[in-house]
């Protein structure tokens, strides 16, 4: 499943995330690849535990709780720590590339079975030329580049690319998650499952047999998938 999630950061927000990322320290992104990646990444990170990126992850993991979508698609149960990277000049693309399988938390050494990826963009579209995060899924390419504040999740199984910034940079948040359902196939009709009862909800009511029925369908369905 391949979901576009809206507003996930605010105006106020995204101005905060800004001024955080205005004399961050960018270092080479290499540094968190893995063996074959390492080999594709072109790009800038901030180090996960200076000042800026702390802050960041912080108004980050905030939004991400208070985005009810967010939660009925990923079901999550671990969430990664949010990192962030840069694109343009001479470090301006990632080539075609899957994620790791398990990440480790830097601080904690936590680890984290990554079952959906995210990137979160951070810079308007208009001010940069190219950068478009491509996501080979069942239906074939899917290429993505979405206004400021809004969040791209896809199944962490995917090969996916970044590619070159022409002009400008682009900057991004980006983290994986480990959802209480593992499989993609059942998270997606769990969500579908939950939109049209939110639907339902809010045209016949909380107290509708069938809203009530299909509720209990919904919770019985996730109590058997599952993995606290």
């Amino acid at each position: 499943m391949l979901l576009h999630l809206t507003g996930v950061l605010d105006a106020e927000a995204l101005a905060r995330a800004h001024a955080l990322l205005a004399d961050a320290p960018w270092t080479d992104g290499a540094a968190t690849a893995g063996a074959q990646a390492v080999h594709a990444k072109r790009n800038e990170q901030l180090p996960p535990t200076c000042d800026a990126a702390l802050a960041l992850q912080s108004l980050m993991l905030g939004a991400l709780e208070r985005h009810p979508g967010f939660f009925s698609a990923a079901l999550p149960k671990r969430v990664f720590p949010p990192m962030f990277n840069r694109y343009g000049g001479r470090t301006n693309t990632y080539g075609a590339h899957v994620d790791n399988a398990v990440r480790y938390v830097p601080r904690t050494g936590e680890r984290v079975r990554t079952d959906l990826s995210a990137t979160l963009f951070l810079t308007d579209p208009a001010a940069y030329d190219g950068g478009e995060l491509v996501i080979d899924d069942t239906f074939g390419e899917r290429r993505v580049k979405l206004a400021a504040g809004d969040l791209v999740l896809y199944p962490g199984t995917s090969v996916h690319r970044v590619e070159p910034v022409t002009r400008g940079h682009r900057v991004a948040c980006f983290f994986w998650i480990e959802s209480m359902v593992r499989g993609d196939d059942q998270r997606r009709l769990l969500h579908d499952m939950d939109r049209f009862l939110m639907h339902l909800r809010s045209t016949v009511g909380e107290t509708d047999p069938g809203v009530v029925g299909l509720t209990g369908t919904y919770h019985n369905l996730l109590r058997q998938w599952v993995d606290t």
